[in-house]
């Protein structure tokens, strides 16, 4: 059986892989730092295959770069060996919840994501350390290799100091900054959907380098637009001459063709009636069909019949005042009659365009319905109203008063508010999408998607991650008795939700939980990854570490063959060993030891797509040589790994 690596896509591999099928001629061999061989790129042979001409030397051209940029490509690009363990006791319905809330270094948690979340996120929202010169900076390290990565759980050393604070006077204020968010947005480019885009709150420090930066990664060809928020109603006192009272929000697409938005809906009041075709058509207001009319048509005039059997005439005349009124004067001005005629009605009827119903007087009558989404024929159209750039209706204030009523106590300081967020829900996220923040504070963007899914009936999903920052000694959040940012997000979530289903009991079905997952090192040992290290003795030894459980393995295992990390997990049975089902049978594991013939029988008679168990976990030589035989017999397709 094949060894799984248990270790993310080296995306380095795999961009050489695609150059060499479209440039064969310009692979070549260079040995790794162990004197092995291995597959390069010819550099000087690749500008030759892009140029017309032979360039020589360093070129004048326009580009944006800073030092330590290319470590900071190559740290986008670099395999980890992490993993991501479940912690059922901190989450909320663990096994049926969608929603995801990862705990640890966004830049590893992304990395690993990508296995499991390609090309699957409908939009992404992230709020990052604005760079004022006293904010906390992500720690990464570029003269660490992946074996010296410090795992730590809130980047502080043994005294509880910051690893890096952004001072303007370390010389390296933009390009520390830089170095942070360059890797993180390249790796989360590669999350997102074809139709998907990405939303950036930033302020006046970076938003020059931020929007040169997205230009670069997301192309400049999709750039979509530059919100400016006016976030402080009463402006800001950090300028000395200028009262500052906006922030932006950059919006780039991730293939701008494929991008489709939503607007406000115009007069969405109008439209407050729902039926069956909601989905498609959108809500509906009621016209009535008859009007008065100077000018008699006769083909407008006929009879439409109720639900009861009664005959319904224009201007809600009986049959006898009808046939009164025509025996009178058939020309008569100002009279009642259709506004379509019978061939109109009828379509509009089987189409579920009419609605025949009493008035308060009693009598029935006829109304057509004028839907937000299509026209009377059926036709898509468009009553909304874009966005605009200009953002001015909700303010910090929001989201201050909305954390305090929710926790009780000021614990996060300036907390995006639900509101703002909610519009750019509104603009790119349809029903079923994947909602990423992977700087996710108090969670307003976890809080935002669950209102949202509350008042559209959709059943959209959120990831949250977050770093464990631990929150300062001397603060709200700290006397609330939070010791670090995680805990209250996760908390918030939790009363939002609670307070969603209590305020609202016919939203039983809406998911409000969330499962639990922590960043952490391998489970694997160090021998699984580099046996040539390591002595004969220790080879046989488990390479598996002693503190980690099955279901650290499971989840690690999933990570690798690309199965969601919210993706339905059973535990059985079976012989008395263990098994995990995980996607009804698309992947089955047996951690066990001395697992017997039995227990492999009777998972190769389920047909899973995937089996998985620990390397040297049969129970004699007798089941290990019958262990092939088993499954071409029961399952041969299966595909069988070890760890």
């Amino acid at each position: 059986m094949e060894k799984l690596k248990m270790q993310t896509t080296n995306m380095v591999d795999e961009n050489i892989k695609k150059i060499g099928e479209l440039f064969p001629n310009c692979l070549t061999e260079t040995l790794d730092e162990n004197g092995r061989p291995q597959t390069a790129i010819d550099f000087d042979q690749l500008r030759q295959e892009l140029s017309k001409d032979i360039v020589e030397g360093p070129e004048e051209r326009y580009q944006f770069t800073w030092p330590d940029k290319r470590n900071a490509i190559r740290l986008a690009n670099a395999p980890t060996t992490d993993t991501l363990r479940p912690c059922r006791e901190e989450s909320v319905d663990f096994d049926n919840t969608q929603n995801l809330y990862i705990e640890g270094d966004n830049l590893q948690v992304l990395k690993l994501l990508r296995e499991n979340y390609l090309g699957k996120v409908k939009m992404i929202y992230i709020d990052p350390p604005y760079n004022t010169g006293n904010d906390f900076v992500y720690n990464d390290n570029f003269d660490q290799d992946k074996q010296e990565y410090v795992h730590n759980s809130g980047q502080y050393d043994e005294e509880g100091h910051q690893l890096v604070t952004n001072t303007e006077s370390n010389g390296r204020f933009h390009t520390d900054w830089l170095n942070m968010i360059y890797p993180r947005l390249k790796v989360a480019k590669d999350l997102l959907s074809e139709d998907g885009a990405i939303f950036i709150s930033i302020d006046d420090n970076e938003v020059d380098n931020l929007r040169k930066v997205c230009d670069e990664i997301f192309g400049s060809a999709n750039f979509v637009a530059q919100f400016i928020w006016k976030s402080k109603p009463q402006g800001g006192n950090d300028n000395p001459h200028i009262v500052s009272e906006h922030e932006y929000i950059l919006m780039f697409a991730k293939k701008i063709g494929k991008l489709v938005t939503h607007g406000r809906p115009a007069n969405a009041d109008k439209y407050k009636y729902k039926d069956e075709f909601y989905d498609t058509r959108g809500g509906y207001s009621l016209g009535k069909l008859d009007l008065s009319t100077l000018g008699y048509r006769s083909n407008l005039d006929y009879a439409i019949q109720a639900p009861d059997g009664t005959d319904i005439y224009p201007g809600g005349v009986s049959l006898d005042e009808q046939k009164e009124r025509i025996k009178k004067n058939t020309n008569l001005t100002n009279d009642w009659q259709w506004r379509w005629s019978k061939e109109r009605f009828n379509f509009a009827k089987q189409n579920g365009f009419i609605v025949i119903k009493k008035n308060n007087d009693n009598k029935w009558g006829v109304y057509a319905k004028e839907y937000q989404n299509v026209d009377r024929d059926g036709n898509v159209i468009c009553r909304e109203l874009k966005y605009r750039t200009v953002i001015d209706d909700v303010t910090t204030v929001d989201g201050t008063v909305e954390i305090r009523e929710m926790l009780g106590n000021r614990v996060f300081s300036f907390p995006k508010p639900i509101n703002l967020l909610s519009k750019f829900i509104k603009i790119c996220a349809n029903n079923n999408s994947i909602v990423l923040d992977f700087f996710s504070g108090s969670s307003s963007t976890a809080h935002s998607l669950m209102k949202y899914n509350l008042e559209e009936k959709t059943s959209n999903i959120f990831i949250m991650i977050q770093l464990p920052e631990r929150t300062p000694e001397i603060s709200g959040a700290r006397n609330a008795g939070y010791k670090n940012i995680c805990e209250i997000g996760k908390e918030r979530i939790r009363r939002a939700g609670k307070k969603i289903k209590e305020e609202h009991p016919e939203a039983k079905d809406l998911d409000t939980g969330f499962r639990v997952l922590k960043l952490d090192s391998s489970n694997m040992q160090d021998v699984y990854y580099t046996p040539a290290e390591f002595n004969e003795r220790d080879l046989f030894e488990d390479n598996i570490k002693p503190d980690r459980t099955e279901e650290d393995l499971l989840f690690q295992t999933m990570i690798e063959l690309g199965i969601e990390l919210s993706a339905k997990i059973e535990q059985t049975q079976i012989a008395g060993k263990t098994v995990w089902n995980v996607s009804d049978g698309y992947l089955m594991a047996c951690f066990d030891e001395a697992v017997n013939e039995t227990t492999i029988t009777e998972i190769a008679k389920q047909q899973p797509y995937y089996f998985v168990m620990r390397d040297k976990s049969l129970v004699n030589d007798n089941v290990a040589d019958n262990f092939e035989q088993i499954w071409s017999e029961y399952s041969k397709d299966t595909v069988r790994r070890i760890l």
